[in-house]
Order: C-alpha cells, then sequence, then structure tokens
C-alpha cells in the first residue's frame, strides 16, 4: 500500500481511492448524469456556498428584488426546505389536497434531507454508506398514528431493524466505551477503557467500563489531586445532599451542574471539570456548565450512573446505514418514483438515486436544489387570499414563482429575513429561537484492527475538537453489509459540539462564537486536527494515517440542534400567516426527526382550503 501524504488528500479524499473523479461536480449547477452529492467529501454538510445568499440576506437585512426573473411557474405548494420537515409536508399535502398537486421544493443545499445527510466512502473499491446528520428515529413504534402510516405509505418496516441492527456486535468484537486523554491537554496520551460518563449507552449493545472506577482513575494522566477529585465525583452523588424527595427535586432543576462539582463535591481541578463540560456532547447541546442538575443527569453528564437511553420496546436501532437519510430518501422516492427503483426504503438503500429526476416538468413533485429563498410575500392587494410570490437565487440569478400555498419548513432564525410582510411579534418571536453548532465527520479507515486490539467501540475525547469517536452503527440491510471483519474497511464517526473557550459565556455568544470558528476553518485544518486525533489514540503498531485513512467527509452544521426560545415564543412564532404556514424542528421544539415531520402534518392542517 503506498502512503499518502496530506497534500494528497483532495477535497477530503486520498488521491487514488476513485473518487477523486467526482470532484469537479462539487457545486455543479447543473444536474448531469454523473450529479450525485453522497459521494462527494471533504466539507460537507453545510458546505462552501451553501449559505452565501441566506447570510448576506442576514446581514443586509434586505434583498433587491429588481432583477427578479419570473419562470412563468405556478404551484399549489411551495416549501422552503428540503429536509425532512418539508419532504414530509409535501407527503402530507398531497394527501390533504390530492396526489396530482403540483409541489415545489426549494432547498440551499446541493442535496436533499437536511441534516438527515447521507455519507458514500468508497474505499479502494468498496462503497460504504454512513450518515452525517440525523442518525436514528427516534421510539418510532410510540409515534402516533399520522407518523406509523407515513412509515407505512413510504415503506419502512420497523421491524426490520430488530435483526438489521446486529446488538451483538460490539461485544462479540471486544468493543467498549472508553476515555481518550491527549497530550495537548493531559500532559500525555493515554486510553483508558471507562467512559467516565453515560454517553455510550446510545449504542446499543456496547458494554461500559471495562475496569473499575478506582483502576480507571489510576490510569489516567492527571495529578493526584485530581485523580481524588473524580474519584470522588464517580463514587459521590446527590445522595449525600441529605435532602428530602421533594426538597431533593427543586434542588436539580434549579442548581447549576458545575456549582454542584465545585460546592457540593469539592472540585476545583481544571482537567476534571474539562472532563465534566464536554461529557454531555450532543445530548446537551451545551457545555455542561450551562446545565441545571437535572438537565446534566438527563445526558449522563460526569458523575451519574449509566442508565438505559431508552425502554425496551423502542430501543435505539432504528437506524438505517445512511442514519435518517435512509428515510428522506424513501420519501422522495414516494414524492417522485423515478428517481430509483424499488417498493420500500429497504430496496433503496444501495441505491444510486437519479437526481435528474428531481426536478423534472413533467413531475407533480419537484425538487429544486442549490436554490436559496430570499423572499416570500403575499400577493399585493388580494388580502392574503390568493397566492404568495417566491422569490430565490439559482445559478447566482434571482428567479420568482407563485404559489397558492407556502410551507416554511427552514430555519425559524431565518424566516424573518424571508417573509417580508410577517407582523412584527411573529417575527421577533422567531429570532428568539437559537441553534445549536455541530460537527459531523466520517473517516473511511482501510481497517478497524487497532480499534479492536484497543478495545475502543466509543472513545470520549475530552482534549479534543471531535469529544468522541466510534465506529459506525453495525447495520446490514437491503443487501449492503456492515464491516465484519477487522481487516475490512469501515468507517468511523467522530461529533464536535464546539463550545466558546470562555467557560460559562450565555449560550447564544457561546454558539456564535463556535459558529464562526467552524465556518472560518478550511478542510486542511480539520484535517490536521482529526490526523492528531487518530494518531494520538490509536495504537502505532496497528494504525497509520497516511496509510489506513481512505477519506474523510466533515459535515458541518453551523446551525444544528435546535434551541427553545423563552417563554411561548415557539407558539407565537409558528403561527399561521395567511397562505403562509411554518414546519420546521424548531416548531416543535425538539431535535428530532419525527417531531420535525409531524411539524409538517400540522404546518398543511394549517394552510387555508
Amino acid at each position: 500500500m503506498n502512503k499518502i501524504s496530506r497534500r494528497d488528500f483532495i477535497n477530503g479524499t486520498s488521491v487514488g481511492v476513485g473518487v477523486a473523479a467526482a470532484m469537479p461536480l462539487f457545486g455543479a449547477k447543473t444536474h448531469t448524469p454523473e450529479y450525485y452529492p453522497p459521494a462527494l467529501t471533504g466539507l460537507r454538510g453545510s458546505h462552501p456556498g451553501a449559505n452565501t445568499h441566506a447570510h448576506n440576506l442576514a446581514w443586509q437585512s434586505s434583498f433587491d428584488l429588481s432583477s427578479v426573473r419570473s419562470t412563468n411557474e405556478a404551484y399549489d405548494l411551495v416549501i422552503v426546505g428540503a429536509g425532512l420537515s418539508g419532504l414530509a409536508s409535501a407527503y402530507f399535502y398531497r394527501q390533504r389536497f390530492g396526489p396530482e398537486s403540483k409541489i415545489l421544493i426549494l432547498d440551499n443545499h446541493d442535496d436533499f434531507g437536511g441534516h438527515a445527510k447521507r455519507n458514500e466512502h468508497t474505499i479502494d473499491g468498496q462503497r460504504l454508506i454512513s450518515y452525517g446528520g440525523s442518525q436514528t428515529l427516534v421510539e418510532p413504534r410510540s409515534a402516533s398514528v399520522v407518523m406509523q402510516t407515513l412509515f407505512s405509505d413510504v415503506g419502512i418496516d420497523l421491524k426490520r431493524f430488530d435483526t438489521a441492527f446486529d446488538q451483538g456486535f460490539y461485544k462479540r468484537h471486544g468493543l467498549g466505551a472508553t476515555t481518550y486523554f491527549n497530550t495537548g491537554h493531559f500532559g500525555r496520551n493515554a486510553l483508558v477503557r471507562h467512559p467516565f460518563c453515560n454517553y455510550y449507552n446510545y449504542l446499543e449493545g456496547l458494554p461500559g467500563a471495562a475496569v473499575s472506577d478506582e483502576e480507571a482513575v489510576a490510569q489516567t494522566p492527571l495529578s493526584d489531586r485530581g485523580k481524588q477529585q473524580l474519584l470522588s465525583v464517580l463514587k459521590g452523588g446527590l445522595h449525600t445532599l441529605n435532602l428530602e424527595d421533594r426538597a431533593l427535586e427543586r434542588y436539580v432543576e434549579t442548581t447549576n451542574y458545575f456549582d454542584y462539582l465545585k460546592q457540593t463535591l469539592g472540585v476545583d481541578d481544571p482537567q476534571v471539570l474539562r472532563m465534566a463540560r464536554h461529557s454531555g456532547i450532543d445530548w446537551s447541546s451545551a457545555g455542561a456548565e450551562l446545565l441545571t442538575i437535572a438537565e446534566a443527569k438527563e445526558c449522563g453528564a460526569l458523575g451519574f450512573a449509566p442508565v438505559p437511553v431508552y425502554d425496551l420496546d423502542n430501543p435505539y436501532i432504528h437506524h438505517f446505514p445512511d442514519g435518517n437519510a435512509g428515510v428522506a430518501r424513501a420519501l422522495v422516492r414516494h414524492l417522485i418514483p423515478s428517481v430509483a427503483p424499488g417498493n420500500n426504503a429497504e430496496a433503496l438503500v444501495n441505491m444510486r438515486f437519479s437526481y435528474q429526476q428531481l426536478d423534472q416538468r413533467a413531475h407533480s413533485a419537484r425538487i429544486r436544489l442549490n436554490s436559496t429563498v430570499v423572499n416570500v410575500q403575499h400577493q399585493q392587494g388580494t388580502d392574503h387570499r390568493d397566492s404568495v410570490a417566491v422569490s430565490y437565487v439559482h445559478n447566482d440569478t434571482l428567479h420568482g414563482v407563485s404559489a397558492k400555498h407556502v410551507v416554511m419548513a427552514c430555519y425559524n432564525m431565518m424566516i424573518p429575513h424571508i417573509v417580508s410582510d410577517l407582523p412584527k411579534a411573529q417575527a421577533d418571536a422567531l429570532r428568539e429561537q437559537m441553534k445549536s453548532p455541530l460537527i459531523y465527520t466520517t473517516v473511511g479507515l482501510r481497517h478497524w484492527r487497532s480499534l479492536q486490539a484497543q478495545g475502543l467501540g466509543l472513545a470520549m475525547c475530552p482534549g479534543n475538537m471531535h469529544q468522541t469517536a466510534f465506529i459506525d452503527f453495525p447495520v446490514s440491510l437491503g443487501g449492503y453489509q456492515f464491516t465484519q471483519s477487522p481487516d475490512d474497511p469501515c468507517v468511523i464517526q467522530m461529533i464536535s459540539c464546539p463550545y466558546s473557550d470562555e467557560v460559562g459565556k450565555p449560550r447564544a455568544e457561546q454558539y456564535r462564537e463556535a459558529r464562526y470558528r467552524m465556518l472560518g476553518r478550511q478542510f486542511s485544518d480539520y484535517e490536521t486536527e482529526i490526523r492528531e486525533h487518530l494518531s494520538g489514540m490509536l495504537s502505532s503498531d496497528y494504525f497509520d494515517f497516511d496509510r489506513d485513512v481512505a477519506s474523510i467527509t466533515v459535515n458541518r452544521w453551523a446551525h444544528g440542534y435546535t434551541v427553545a426560545g423563552p417563554g411561548n415564543s415557539v407558539e407565537i412564532g409558528r403561527a399561521p400567516h395567511g397562505r403562509i404556514t411554518i414546519a420546521n424542528s424548531d416548531s416543535a421544539p425538539a431535535a428530532d426527526a419525527i417531531a420535525a415531520m409531524e411539524m409538517g402534518h400540522r404546518a398543511v392542517g394549517e394552510l387555508p382550503a
């Protein structure tokens, strides 16, 4: 195997693995037969160029509409946003207004699905499927009748996941939950077979600590004082407060988690506090210093006993090989059957979609990618009863279409900048909603011998930008086979929830700072960090970055998980506005795929007949 240098990575894929030929398609303005975004590596998610026009609109507060070029297209429904909420809105609109309804879905990204992003890695001629955002259907068997009907109609069989998700995989290969301490923050590299938190519990079947608390603490590179304090956090607990049940409940709901660590458990070691700060990751949508004790306990932060994340009837296994991109693809196939053959979601897993079919005049439903909506307003003089004008930028040209109805299935915070005739109170409420930044990185490895040798199924990494890394969910479905042997290629997931460097800074300010820092990095910056992370964590007896890393996809989500605004701002913000309604996870509010789709049902139901 020839070694590759850092400069041999082109947009995230090493030259020689056969994917470099797809690179000219990045940012393609027309959908040629070769146009296939899931195969692109490098900077994805909020990929370069995706948010250019949206950011200009937000910063300038207006958009010059004098050059709008009418397409002479009129639709029954225009949907702004091709994520799960937008795709579900199209499905529900057909149910209510008829299957022949003319629908146009506009999205600023080069692929559909929103955060439900499919990542493909081709390693030595073998295609591996993974995801770059929305992971899993959470508790789908307890979902509403409306959602159960949707699953059935688009061909999602929830029972298939009972066998598709190999819950014995981790134990069979000796993989468990670990913590990686790096040299930069902790003085030396050390991998300890103990997670020191509850984060690993959503990986069904992944064993927890392989050694006792005492053994694990002794193996950390912490100072003697730090070790003593870490052990006191693990062995201490809320019972030490000696409070009655009602008083204890009030205490945990109103007391800051870091105040509890410092004042009750006596923790002042900066390295132990760093471990605590990064122990909630994307379950908390913030550094743990901003959480109450109750919130920290719920997300399994440092010091709380592991508990099952979901009940036995709804294990965390309803996961396509490409995460919830499998749900998005099933919805798209239902709306536009010609994109791929297959009668159910499972049959689509291995299918390469024909993106040429997404925006064909002959189809009643169309998806137009690389199209940033910049203005939505009711037609003047119609008293909000006739139609809505929609303006969007595509190929750097401003276009206009009209619609009887519009569903805004994009971020709440952008809607006031787009819907120009929105009432001020509603616009102000929408601006109150926040989104936490996230990075979901997928790395294609030629083998995972080091992971097995070190017992690493998941690693908490409090010293790194990516605070956790784990081997992907073991799902085999629709003819796709998950890696079976440590000698075979695999994909590892690396998740980063960027915070401010300043501990305790208000949540909105932390998000803003982290967002700018995230978008300001080049791919080479991410690759350097990933190189240092994996090379320090994985044994050099089995792993060499240049030899073993085949491809990297960095899915940056500048606006990731929804975080509700104060008071009743959510209810005020999502109110119907004439022929315009709002559907997105923000309006739930919940960072959840099923909730996002349910908001599509609500929004369509609120449209005037």
